[in-house]
């Protein structure tokens, strides 16, 4: 859970991994998540230059070490880590599964609403379940990051017109339902300042678990050297 996007790709979502020497990552229209080793040395920064390529820009995922002197680190803040601990679950009737046609729709509520990375292949990590209102999606929420064991919420969001209405309360606990059906243990993150989340999450029976950080570094545009990433086996 320290390391939760390696864990998943060595573990239930393996099946999504792509590698480059010790990195791993999702691919890129799937969700940008990808995996350091604990304590990266110098060649996995290497192998995930090569991996990402020059000048690209990398999310580094709960990773709160130093970046190589001539990476550029584009973004950074601190971010909170959230599991069970004693949520009231329950199926929501209004709730619908959503599906790869619904995608163009959840991409546009995403859009408009920034709760995180959406993309295309997304909801292929896990049930993505939506309200709608006169046809129209107002309000979703999902699963991502696959630990062994436990389930991450993640794209939870509703649209401005809706809010106040406690859907996305309603579909957290409908997604921790399903993910405790399976014997799991839901969790999510945020950011540390997003007081107005933090203080849902509690009142709903979660507990902060870590802090951790939400970072991006930028390649240099000059590598050592270029290797071909291959997907696990």
């Amino acid at each position: 859970m320290d390391n939760p996007a390696r864990a998943a790709l060595t573990g239930p979502h393996a099946h999504f991994a792509e590698r480059h020497g010790r990195i791993l990552r999702y691919p890129v229209d799937v969700t940008p998540w990808l995996a350091l080793p604990d304590g990266p040395d110098a060649d996995d920064w290497a192998d995930l230059a090569a991996f990402a390529g020059p000048g690209a820009e990398v999310p580094l995922l709960g990773f709160r070490g130093p970046v190589p002197e001539d990476w550029e680190v584009t973004f950074r803040i601190q971010g909170v880590q959230f599991v069970d601990d004693g949520l009231s679950t329950a199926p929501e009737p209004e709730a619908v599964r959503l599906g790869p046609g619904d995608v163009p729709e959840m991409l546009d509520l995403v859009a408009r609403t920034q709760p995180g990375p959406f993309l295309p292949r997304t909801i292929e990590l896990g049930t993505y379940l939506g309200i709608r209102r006169e046809g129209a999606l107002v309000a979703m929420a999902g699963e991502r990051l696959h630990p062994p064991g436990w389930t991450e919420i993640s794209a939870v969001c509703t649209d401005p017109a809706f809010r106040g209405e406690g859907l996305a309360t309603r579909l957290i606990l409908a997604v921790a339902h399903g993910i405790r059906e399976r014997g799991e243990t839901p969790f999510l993150h945020t950011g540390a300042g997003n007081t107005n989340a933090i203080r849902l999450y509690e009142s709903l029976g979660f507990r902060l678990r870590r802090t951790t950080a939400f970072m991006a570094a930028r390649v240099p545009e000059r590598l050592p050297e270029r290797r071909t990433a291959v997907p696990v086996a």
